[in-house]
């Protein structure tokens, strides 16, 4: 979990693939567990902390939170990126949508040029702000479950705990 003290700008798995190497130290992952204990943190970061905190926990506790109570976010991206990101944190809870069927709303949004779902691929393997951006509820086509990062076991946790059927996608096992 990162944040320049007036957003979250990445929230992401332990060993996700794009993750830094490093984090400024008042920021690192070993600080926002508990910013309470860390006196040197920025009251506006400590606050953004709590907030991401609050926003997971009530997530994992099936409360369904909104994005309208998350902390404000602040990913690092392209203008295509944001696009796709912007549509994906339109996936309602519970619910998932194709790689596809976001290509297909991106391009009717831009007015009607076609869009291939590998670019959308693309943008949402860079979702800096996973879970909160809920790039998880994103699939492939037909039975195909699609990427997450590597942690295929995560995203069908998060889906699972959504009550999303696993039932209809070939997992891998």
């Amino acid at each position: 979990m990162t944040t320049d003290g007036k957003a979250l700008t990445e929230l992401c798995l332990e060993n996700w693939w794009w993750a830094p190497s490093s984090v400024d130290t008042d920021l690192s992952a070993t600080n926002a567990a508990s910013p309470d204990r860390q006196p040197d943190m920025p009251e506006a970061a400590r606050i953004i902390v709590h907030q991401t905190q609050a926003w997971l926990a009530a997530y994992f506790a099936g409360e369904h939170p909104t994005l309208d109570s998350a902390p404000p976010l602040s990913a690092q991206g392209t203008p295509f990126q944001h696009e796709v990101w912007d549509l994906i944190t339109e996936i309602p809870y519970g619910q998932t949508v194709s790689y596809g069927a976001i290509a297909a709303e991106l391009a009717e949004r831009r007015g009607g040029r076609r869009m291939a779902a590998q670019a959308v691929g693309g943008a949402v393997k860079r979702n800096p702000i996973t879970i909160i951006v809920p790039c998880h509820r994103v699939v492939g086509s037909g039975r195909s479950f699609g990427g997450y990062g590597g942690h295929l076991d995560v995203k069908a946790e998060l889906l699972d705990l959504e009550g999303v059927d696993l039932s209809r996608f070939d997992l891998p096992h």
